[in-house]
């Protein structure tokens, strides 16, 4: 028989060590919260458990707005006050049975609560010791339901009114832990009650003369932080309602994602710049023992959360971003400060003496200005104490002026990976940039643990979210809206239906239909959803459609990017670019008369997008899905001259022209090319040679040329006694140019040659296009169905020109095109494609 293992006597003994939780009145919200908390509670090992509670949600303003309403001396505060009174009762009842011993000491207190308000409405002025008395009882009595229904549950606990242990001095730099006082009665206390697990009140403390007082906002994390280190405990952990600390506001940035761990010193830089989760101050008492600090949800208690030690895991240079708003930009000027030393400590120092916080500070080299970020609400007091400071100075003109900027947020990039890291600045900086952010003043720290930037209010938002996507911390996401859902439209809607989740997944892009209309109505979508149901919401939409509003819907304030996509074929849509462009909203099409429309427009046009950096992409206007545009301008780019350009770019006659033989009469092939789709809904369009005119228009506009529409020879290919009727009798009467066309065909056969639609431009503008007669051995001759063929010469080409040379007609090909124009601008503003 094997002998039982010998176990050393210090495992043995070994049990878990002390554990401080801190649980928010979010997590207290109700007699159902107090159960989840201690059934999360029990099922933890730990040896010995401190539990630092604050008072259930919302009562710590309801007992302020009690006493404010008693100070006052109106008569609602008895309805408000046995309205709480009834709340925690009813608690009681569920957590401790009717008739508890609970219930009779809450009715007790609150009695007590109800002779203290009394005897402030006689007064009529609050004393800060009263208010700092009455703001503290909801820790008290949440401690007393928490400890109690352990107890009813058969469970050893003990429950520690902080104010008989904890003493607290108040200085200008916060609140102070007297320890060694502290420590002393505790252990005193721990002597009398040596429970496994304690319940103690948050926020609640004494001052060295005795009187009760408080830690202040958010002192209740700052009461746990403390009793965890008086305990000696070897974790914190503090529990809320989210999942951890994020890598922004989730209200602002939905896809913000838990930070598995940060560093208090990251910890800190984010708390400071308004993240909600945790206060600065409370990090005081671990950073000094090195207690590490979880946040974790009382809700989803599976979930690891957040870890706040000395040092973080090195997830990327930014480990988060976050926003402090309602501030605003106090701004000090003169040439008189160059070179005087003493001018900035003169600032501060009046800023001291006035009581404003400083929330950032930023000084040129030149030291021809400071400026300083302050709160919004203080911002009239700073300035006023800043100009009487300087009086003299601005009398005599060595300085210019004293400003305030108002409606200013701070946007700080926070983590220690970017100390020593080339490039984050520029980073963050392109992000804003590509977001069309004005950055009004700048702060780094030399430990580079920090960048803050001051921005205007209203793109606030807007610059969190390219930040955040600019790290990679979240999808860069796109507005975008589309016009014109017919044939391109559909097929590019149902393209995108396919690509948004490997986009997502893959590439980091998170593409958002937000909006789509067409000549008649638009639907309008706050949140943005796939495109799948394209169709059920523009048939259910109601409102008409107003191009300017939905230029604006798409480009909210609280996405970064915006795009519209113009899938029509209309001149008055194309009519608003330059407007769009402006407003720094991409613009894409396969609508060719912007690029071919009047001179003054294709200028607007391009000056509204070299102002603003929004892109205008207009590939699939030539060529469908063909590079066309891109072959031309990468040529061009490259310092190559162009001498010609010839080519077949429409897929609708090379189609026609491709098939037809003069055996079957030529209207036939129109009418089937019709039903194929490979036809504009209107086939003179394609047939009058306009629009292949255009797309001459646009390659010669792109290689330089100021050319217009008016100036190309077209030959049209609509008999002129169809011209001016409707597309139906066009359609009907189609046969009447059969012979004409007939008579082409064996002209040219009789030749040895065949018939094609080519367009021609030459390096001085001379631009043609019409139907010629070619050798059956030209590289035209023998085209694929609706390919289209460019042929580009060039000074590096001119033996043997560049042909591009693919399928150009076609909505798929099309809608091809112009998605791909829509990945170019994505990848330009940051996306992985």
């Amino acid at each position: 028989m094997n002998s039982p293992a010998v176990v050393p006597a210090d495992h043995a003994a070994a049990a878990p060590v002390t554990v401080a939780h801190k649980f928010g009145g979010s997590s207290l919200a109700d007699a159902g919260c107090f159960r989840r908390v201690a059934a999360n509670l029990r099922e933890r090992s730990e040896r010995e458990q401190v539990i630092v509670v604050s008072a259930m949600q919302g009562v710590t303003n309801a007992l302020l707005a009690l006493a404010d309403a008693a100070v006052a001396q109106t008569n609602d505060w008895q309805n408000d006050w046995a309205a709480l009174r009834d709340r925690h009762l009813a608690a009681a009842a569920a957590l401790t049975g009717e008739a508890s011993e609970t219930q009779d000491w809450l009715q007790l207190r609150f009695e007590e609560l109800h002779g203290l308000l009394n005897a402030l409405s006689v007064l009529g002025a609050p004393s800060r010791e009263a208010l700092e008395l009455i703001q503290g009882l909801g820790e008290v009595y949440s401690a007393r339901l928490l400890a109690d229904h352990f107890r009813r549950e058969g469970e050893a606990c003990a429950c520690l009114d902080a104010r008989e242990v904890l003493l607290v001095a108040h200085g200008e730099l916060g609140v102070s832990v007297d320890w060694p006082a502290s420590s002393a009665r505790l252990a005193d206390w721990r002597s009398a009650h040596p429970e496994p697990r304690i319940v103690v009140t948050g926020f609640v403390a004494r001052n060295a003369q005795g009187r009760a007082t408080t830690l202040g906002r958010n002192g209740s994390d700052y009461s746990g932080a403390i009793f965890a280190a008086l305990f000696d405990a070897a974790e914190l952990h503090i529990w809320t309602d989210v999942d951890g600390v994020l890598s922004a506001d989730p209200r602002v940035v939905p896809e913000a994602v838990p930070l598995a761990t940060l560093s208090y010193h990251e910890a800190c830089e984010l708390a400071y710049f308004g993240a909600k989760v945790i206060h600065p101050q409370t990090m005081t008492p671990a950073l000094a023992r090195g207690l590490p600090i979880y946040i974790r949800n009382t809700f989803r208690p599976h979930l690891p959360g957040t870890r706040i030690a000395a040092e973080s895991t090195p997830d990327g240079p930014v480990k988060g971003l976050t926003l402090c708003p309602d501030l605003a930009l106090l701004n000090v000027e003169g040439a008189g400060m160059i070179g005087v030393p003493g001018t900035a400590q003169r600032v501060f120092a009046a800023l001291r003496v006035a009581g404003v916080s400083v929330v950032m500070i930023s000084q040129g080299s030149s030291e021809h200005s400071i400026c300083c970020v302050v709160r919004a609400a203080e911002s009239a007091r700073a300035q006023t104490a800043v100009a009487d400071e300087f009086a003299a100075e601005l009398a005599r003109g060595q300085l210019q002026s004293i400003g305030v900027v108002p409606d200013i947020s701070v946007l700080a990039a926070v983590g220690d990976g970017m100390a020593g890291t080339p490039g984050v600045a520029a980073r963050l900086f392109d992000s804003l940039a590509r977001a069309r952010v004005n950055v009004r003043a700048i702060a780094q720290g030399a430990s580079e643990r920090n960048i803050s930037v001051a921005l205007a209010s209203k793109d606030a938002e807007r610059a969190l979210r390219a930040a955040h996507a600019g790290f990679w911390l979240s999808p860069q996401t796109i507005s975008i809206g589309v016009i014109g859902p017919g044939k391109v439209g559909a097929a590019l809607l149902e393209q995108l239906q396919e690509a948004i989740p490997r986009l997502r997944r893959e590439a980091n892009l998170d593409l958002r239909l937000r909006a789509l209309a067409n000549s008649r109505t638009m639907w309008l979508d706050p949140l943005g959803h796939a495109p799948e149901h394209w169709q059920a919401h523009l048939d259910g939409a109601t409102e008409a459609c107003d191009l300017a509003r939905f230029a604006a819907h798409v480009r909210t304030e609280h996405l970064p990017h915006a795009i519209i996509l113009d899938c029509s074929a209309s001149d008055h849509v194309a009519a608003h670019y330059a407007d769009w462009l402006a407003q720094g909203i991409h613009v894409i099409t396969p609508n060719k008369h912007a690029g071919a429309g009047p001179w003054p427009r294709f200028q607007a046009i391009r000056a509204a997008s070299a102002a603003t950096g929004a892109r205008f992409r207009y590939e699939a206007t030539v060529g469908a899905g063909l590079p066309v545009i891109q072959t031309l301008r990468d040529l061009l780019d490259t310092g190559d001259s162009l001498h010609s350009v010839e080519g077949i770019f429409s897929g609708t006659l090379a189609w026609l022209f491709n098939r037809y033989d003069g055996r079957m009469p030529f209207s036939e092939l129109v009418h089937e090319a019709h039903a194929l789709g490979y036809t504009e809904p209107d086939p003179r369009d394609d047939l009058s040679g306009t629009d292949v005119a255009r797309k001459l228009v646009i390659l010669a506009r792109e290689a330089g040329l100021p050319v217009s529409l008016e100036q190309v020879r077209v030959e049209s290919l609509v008999p002129a006694s169809l011209a001016g009727v409707s597309r139906e009798d066009f359609m009907a009467r189609l046969g009447e140019g059969d012979a004409a066309m007939q008579a082409r065909h064996a002209q040219a056969t009789a030749a040895g040659k065949v018939l094609r639609y080519v367009a021609r431009l030459d390096q001085s503008g001379d631009a043609q296009v019409g139907l010629v007669e070619l050798p059956g051995d030209h590289a035209f001759a023998h085209l694929r169905l609706t390919d289209n063929v460019v042929q580009f010469s060039t000074r590096r080409y001119a033996s043997n020109p560049l042909v591009v040379q693919g399928p150009g007609a076609g909505p798929e090909v099309t809608a091809a095109g112009v998605f791909a124009d829509l990945l170019r601008v994505a990848s330009s503003l940051g996306a992985r494609v």
